[in-house]
């Protein structure tokens, strides 16, 4: 492909306007489906990935079923250490204010074939529209579209790509390839930067869309952070940014304690920041002090209710913000438990549900929140993943230092999880590690047990449809 001095120039400046669904400088076809604004399901036998529908359980393969099926269920797991266990940062929101905190990042992982077609809804194309789409640029701009085309899927062996969205949606996807191109919106008024921005985030791509979010106005801002879908990677980063709007646009301190006080706090769901970034949030001046104890304080009493009054709570609000509800977030809330003496130890609970267990086959991950513990910042991931003898799915759970300089750091750890009937912590394994910058060490088959019986529905590790785990962690001296 030969370009000329004018679209080198314009590609050095990252404006790729001028390949615009031009065939001569693209390597994929985007189809787009447009169909009624009802609820889509992709359509069995074909390429579809729908916008509107995107996020979806994954069936297993009957092969896998069969193979897993005839694995002996005694097979132990193995310590496994992971090199280079530093995932991509850049899927977030980020903010000037978040200071040092550490955050735990997620790769993508790549979701797999369907082969089971008994429960797919089909729905009337109203009319389709053909773009020229080059796969490099738009993988470099949205996740979802290097999902896409980087998996090994019967998608990716194609040229022609399908997308399905509702009628009332093409107009932001057009917005949103043609910014994904030239860096640039054609359409800024409020209303169409709102629309784009429910398109991005479905795209996994609002990060990119951050100076839009901070132009936009006070109602701008409360329709995009009042949703309970917003995927971003945590709540600290919802408060991060709205802090950040709110000096961006409130130049008086005063005026901006009024403002974040009473419309740009309800937005914020304290319960489900982490208690390292709550702490700042008591001492913010920014905030008046009052107001900020007094959400501060609620959340920590949130945080130490039983998850059953979590979920009491979280259903039974009537305030419209749904400050109990979790949002879409990338990495799980963790409950931490700090000691400092006599030695530096920390106790993480993570609690997962089967749904997200089951979207993490047949070889996902799902990152927490960071956590600290000797002044480093760690996290954990579980995963679906192939047994040391790759002859079955398993679920793997591991324990990842985040990078930071060439610290080295041993830490003695402790993996449990809750089983029936006594639905006590019961120890899985333990083990010294020492950690340097972007290694993870755990195991692949915690439960020692292959995936469709980790999976069944009389699998004694999920109590009420919760997965939940713990890790002790202690710094060795």
């Amino acid at each position: 492909m030969v370009i000329d001095s004018d679209c080198s120039a314009a590609a050095s400046e990252g404006d790729f306007g001028f390949a615009f669904n031009d065939s001569n400088f693209s390597d994929r076809i985007l189809r787009i489906e447009i169909t009624d604004d009802e609820p889509l399901h992709a359509l069995p036998d074909s390429d579809a990935c729908t916008i509107a529908d995107w996020v979806h359980r994954r069936k297993r393969r009957r092969d896998d079923i069969k193979k897993e099926n005839a694995v002996d269920h005694a097979t132990l797991p193995e310590e496994q250490v992971l090199n280079r266990y530093q995932p991509d940062a850049d899927d977030f929101l980020e903010c000037e204010n978040e200071d040092d905190d550490a955050v735990a990042m997620a790769e993508e992982s790549a979701s797999g074939d369907e082969d089971d077609d008994s429960n797919w809804n089909f729905v009337r194309c109203v009319r389709v529209k053909t773009l020229h789409i080059s796969s490099p640029i738009l993988a470099a701009k949205s996740p979802y579209f290097y999902k896409l085309f980087s998996t090994e899927t019967r998608q990716s062996e194609h040229r022609l790509f399908t997308l399905k969205i509702n009628a009332s949606e093409e107009a932001a996807l057009m917005q949103l390839l043609n910014f994904m191109y030239s860096s640039t919106l054609t359409n800024t008024s409020a209303p169409a930067v709102l629309d784009v921005l429910m398109a991005a985030d479905k795209f996994q791509d609002i990060s990119k869309y951050q100076e839009e979010v901070m132009a936009l106005p006070l109602a701008g801002i409360e329709a995009v952070f009042s949703s309970d879908d917003l995927q971003v990677a945590s709540e600290d980063v919802v408060y991060d940014f709205l802090l950040k709007w709110a000096r961006s646009h409130y130049s008086k301190l005063e005026e901006r304690r009024q403002v974040l006080g009473y419309q740009l706090s309800h937005l914020i769901r304290f319960p489900h920041m982490t208690s390292r970034k709550l702490k700042k949030a008591l001492i913010c001046k920014d905030f008046d002090h009052e107001v900020a104890s007094k959400l501060v304080h609620e959340a920590l009493f949130f945080k130490v209710e039983a998850p059953h009054r979590q979920r009491l709570l979280a259903a039974g609000e009537s305030s419209s913000y749904h400050r109990f509800v979790e949002r879409g977030y990338k990495y799980r809330p963790v409950k931490v438990v700090e000691f400092e003496l006599p030695r530096k130890q920390c106790i993480v609970y993570l609690d997962l549900k089967r749904e997200e267990c089951a979207n993490l086959f047949p070889s996902g991950r799902v990152y927490s929140q960071a956590f600290h513990l000797g002044g480093q910042g760690f996290f954990l991931s579980a995963h679906c993943n192939m047994d040391q003898q790759s002859s079955f799915h398993c679920f793997g759970l591991f324990l990842g230092m985040q990078e930071k300089g060439s610290v080295s750091f041993t830490v003695e750890y402790e993996f449990s999880a809750r089983s029936k009937p006594s639905e006590d912590f019961i120890s899985k394994y333990k083990g010294s590690y020492t950690f340097t910058g972007g290694k993870a060490v755990g195991y692949r088959n915690l439960f020692a047990i292959p995936w469709t019986s980790f999976m069944a529905e009389d699998c004694h590790h999920f109590i009420n449809g919760v997965l939940h785990l713990r890790a002790e962690l202690t710094v060795k001296n």
